[in-house]
């Protein structure tokens, strides 16, 4: 069976008239295609496209567009109450319930309405392609096409092939994808795909963090926004979701994966969810939330202004002086009017000296590079942690960790020196590889994982994570960036928690032996 590129003459049916449906039948009938749209429910497909028209209308008074162009998307765009109308479409896209029943009896009406050559894909986040297809006579011709929230503006779209999808069928749905002006990656159908596979741990990490009682909501939250780069927090972005709507995605992934402890769900969510705590929908997730939508209670913990040591030691054996991802951060600090004098370190002397800023009171200020502040050194010295930044020569904020036995006057004036560098400063408990090196290493060792096992490329995975996410770096990238840090803060993580959950890629050691990249996976 071959499966030609579907022209702008092919009409597209979407099935589904809700947010995703109404949003992709706006991107077919934007990109020249004449589209049915049909909703099982009476009047739904109207107003969905109802709503359409509205968006239309909206860029007319706003600029965007004009009213000729306007109005030949609108007219192009149909509603239609039967599915037997949707004969004759080449291409439909199911956007229906998440319940594989549901899925399977529809693509059954489809095949039997729809001709032997319409290519039938599914929006589905979570359920297997395969699964989907499965028990159809035509297989081969049905794969994912999976848009992400609002489908009008957002670029990406996760092509996802089953079992038994053809390979004229993924090149053909790749096409019509970027000739709908989107951004397609490829995927087999592997539980979560690749952008809710992948970003699994930036929720799961700081459900954890908060169950260590490691750090608040909100200053993890403020933490991964301002240090990490990230556009939103994991717990502000799970409160717009939905908490129930995450959940249900991590249990998802977790069953389809055999309950692999990578994947688990968090007893601090499924408390939110038993208490109808489900986020900005309900007025209470993680945060409270005024009349106008804005959580009232997500103030992170941030030190007051404390005064920086006029002059500090740097100290370094063999060349490492503690600082290599936040080495800018370092250089901030001299640049505000620190002195810092270098010293190297001599194997020799009687006093063991910690790489790293000598404070006043005794202890080290270096960067976080695995194990958690009290261990680091094998559990001997006085340390103060900095946590990673995504970029140390922007970054708003730090966090730092002190060991247990940290003088109040090294925190004191670990505090004024990260302040004078023109960062907020928040002190957090102590965890193995703090906030931000912590959830990074898990999102490298994931996106390692699916390329690893041949389920995307590495481009792509970097690529949705990018699009899909607007995470600063992909993960693959940042992983080449952080090098051999990554894999022993997964190293030292599985040492404090060795439930499975953070054993790490045989990928990583098997490329750094033959001297290779992340990306050339």
């Amino acid at each position: 069976m071959s499966f030609p590129t579907p022209g702008p003459d092919t009409t597209v049916a979407v099935v589904g008239a809700g947010t995703m449906g109404a949003g992709i039948a706006e991107v077919a009938a934007r990109a020249g295609h004449d589209v049915r749209l049909h909703d099982a429910a009476p009047g739904a497909a109207a107003r969905g496209a109802e709503a359409v028209r509205r968006r239309l209308a909206r860029d007319v008074e706003r600029g965007r567009a004009s009213a000729v162009e306007a109005a030949a998307v609108g007219d192009r765009l149909q509603s239609v109450e039967g599915i037997e109308q949707l004969a004759g479409c080449g291409v439909v896209v199911e956007a229906v319930v998440e319940d594989l029943a549901v899925k399977r009896a529809l693509f059954a009406d489809l095949e039997r309405v729809c001709g032997p050559a319409a290519l039938l894909a599914t929006n589905t986040s979570s359920i297997s392609i395969t699964r989907v297809a499965a028990g159809l006579d035509r297989p081969q011709r049905v794969i994912g096409l999976h848009f992400f929230n609002p489908a009008a503006r957002m670029r990406l779209v996760e092509v996802v092939r089953g079992e038994d999808t053809e390979s004229d069928v993924v090149d053909a749905a790749t096409e019509l994808a970027r000739a709908w002006g989107k951004t397609p990656v490829r995927c087999t159908s592997t539980p979560g795909f690749v952008v809710n596979r992948v970003a699994r741990p930036f929720y799961g990490e700081a459900q954890r963090l908060v169950e260590e009682r490691v750090a608040d909501p909100a200053t993890i939250d403020a933490v991964l926004r301002e240090a990490g780069g990230f556009p939103m927090g994991p717990f502000e972005l799970t409160d717009l979701v939905g908490q129930d709507v995450n959940l249900a995605v991590s249990r998802s992934v977790w069953e389809q994966t055999f309950h692999d402890p990578r994947y688990a769900p968090t007893v601090l969510q499924q408390r939110l969810v038993d208490a109808g705590r489900l986020g900005r929908k309900t007025g209470r997730g993680f945060y409270a939330y005024g009349a106008d939508g804005r959580p009232v209670d997500a103030a992170p913990r941030t030190e007051p202004r404390r005064l920086a040591p006029a002059r500090v030691g740097l100290t370094s054996r063999d060349g490492a002086d503690g600082f290599d991802v936040m080495r800018p951060f370092l250089e901030r600090i001299t640049k505000a009017g620190v002195d810092v004098v270098a010293h190297e370190a001599s194997d020799e002397d009687d006093d063991f000296e910690v790489v790293g800023i000598g404070l006043p009171g005794g202890a080290t200020l270096l960067e976080t590079y695995g194990p958690a502040a009290s261990e680091c050194w094998g559990g001997g010295a006085a340390v103060v942690l900095l946590d990673w930044a995504h970029d140390a020569t922007t970054c708003t904020r730090v966090a730092l960790q002190p060991s247990a036995d940290c003088p109040d006057e090294s925190l004191t004036a670990a505090v004024g020196l990260c302040q004078a560098a023109g960062a907020a400063v928040s002190v957090v408990g102590e965890s193995p590889g703090g906030i931000v090196a912590r959830t990074v290493a898990m999102l490298v060792n994931e996106a390692v994982e699916l390329v690893t096992r041949g389920e995307a490329s590495a481009e792509d995975v970097d690529v949705a994570m990018l699009l899909g996410t607007g995470y600063p770096s992909g993960p693959l990238e940042w992983g080449d960036r952080e090098g051999v840090e990554v894999p022993f803060i997964l190293e030292r993580l599985h040492e404090a928690f060795p439930s499975g959950r953070y054993r790490v890629s045989p990928t990583f050691a098997r490329l750094e032996a033959a001297g290779l990249r992340l990306r050339e996976l």
